[in-house]
C-alpha cells in the first residue's frame, strides 16, 4: 500500500487530469456525464490507477449511520472523489457538492471535472483540498 502524503495526491491529481485530457481530447465535448464517466475509468485503470464508481456511501451523523446514502461518480485510489459533469457552466453548488462529499467520506481531495468545454485543464476542472489534506505529511 501506498503511503498517502501531499506529493502522492498531487502526482496522482496530474494522472487524474491527464485521464480527463485524454478522454476530451478522443471525444470532445457533448456527451451524457455517464460517456465520459465509463471512458475515465477505462483510462484511469489504463494507467495502472485504481478506479471505483458509482458506489453508495453511508452518511454519518453525530455519530450515528444515517439511512441515506452518498453516491460519488468516481473514487480514485482511495484517496481522491471526482465528480463529473457534463454542463454549459458550473456553478458553485458543484463546488460544494465535491467539496462535501470528500468532507463526509474523510477523503483529502476532490476534482471536479466538466466534460462540456473547450479545454480541459484551463476551463474544465477545479481541484479542492480540505482538513484531511492539510494533516498529510509532505512526501
Amino acid at each position: 500500500m501506498r503511503r498517502l502524503t501531499k506529493m502522492y495526491i498531487s502526482n496522482l491529481t496530474y494522472e487524474i487530469i491527464g485521464a480527463a485530457i485524454e478522454v476530451h481530447k478522443e471525444l470532445g465535448p457533448g456527451l451524457l456525464e455517464k460517456i465520459y464517466e465509463a471512458c475515465m475509468i477505462h483510462e484511469l485503470t489504463l494507467r495502472g490507477i485504481n478506479v471505483k464508481s458509482q458506489k453508495d456511501f453511508p452518511v454519518m451523523y453525530k455519530g450515528f449511520e444515517l439511512d441515506a446514502q452518498l453516491r460519488f461518480d468516481l473514487l480514485v485510489e482511495n484517496c481522491i472523489v471526482i465528480e463529473l459533469k457534463s454542463v454549459a457552466q458550473l456553478i458553485p453548488l458543484f463546488d460544494a457538492q465535491a467539496m462535501s462529499y470528500a468532507r463526509i467520506m474523510e477523503i483529502p481531495k476532490a476534482i471536479l471535472i466538466n466534460f462540456n468545454c473547450n479545454n480541459i485543464f484551463n476551463e474544465g476542472q477545479k481541484t479542492f483540498v480540505n482538513q484531511y489534506y492539510k494533516m498529510l505529511p509532505d512526501k
